[in-house]
């Protein structure tokens, strides 16, 4: 089949086509084990796994079989939840004390780290390890509980 030009529609497509790969058959130990080749050669997991080896947010980090920095890296995964939540109810300022311009660059510098905190904990459990996915959400739902406690507190300090 040829085009206006009468240029070959068939030829120019195969020429311009990469080879393809070979297809991975149901008995590949990659295919199985949900596991992608990077082209640096590094293993990509791209379903929820369990293991040893985990690596977040930096190279290396927190290493392997070096289990002090494993679990400082979860407690970090997990304090960047909390302060996430903590921080997502807005400062209150009083009108006497603070300028509505100085208040607002406050407001915006709460956000920056708030939104800042957000993006780590997500490429923290983009690594895929199901460690850091359940202390990510145990995180979250230990700050909600602050900020709901100390907003009930509040209110119930106002009624009495």
């Amino acid at each position: 089949m040829s085009d206006v030009n009468g240029n070959d529609n068939m030829s120019m497509s195969m020429s311009m086509s990469m080879p393809m790969p070979p297809p991975m058959s149901p008995n590949d130990s990659i295919y199985n084990n949900q596991i992608m080749m990077t082209m640096e050669g590094m293993a990509m997991h791209t379903s929820f796994f369990w293991g040893q080896d985990v690596v977040l947010l930096f190279a290396g980090w927190p290493g392997d079989g070096r289990l002090g920095m494993y679990i400082l890296a979860l407690a970090a995964v997990f304090l960047l939840a909390v302060g996430a939540e903590i921080m997502s109810v807005a400062p209150v300022f009083k009108s006497r004390g603070v300028s509505p311009a100085a208040g607002a660059l406050i407001h915006a510098v709460v956000y920056a780290f708030r939104m800042g905190f957000l993006y780590l904990i997500m490429l923290s459990v983009m690594s895929f390890y199901l460690g850091v996915f359940a202390v990510a959400v145990a995180g979250h739902v230990v700050g909600s509980f602050i900020v709901k406690y100390r907003s009930l507190s509040a209110v119930a300090r106002a009624v009495v």
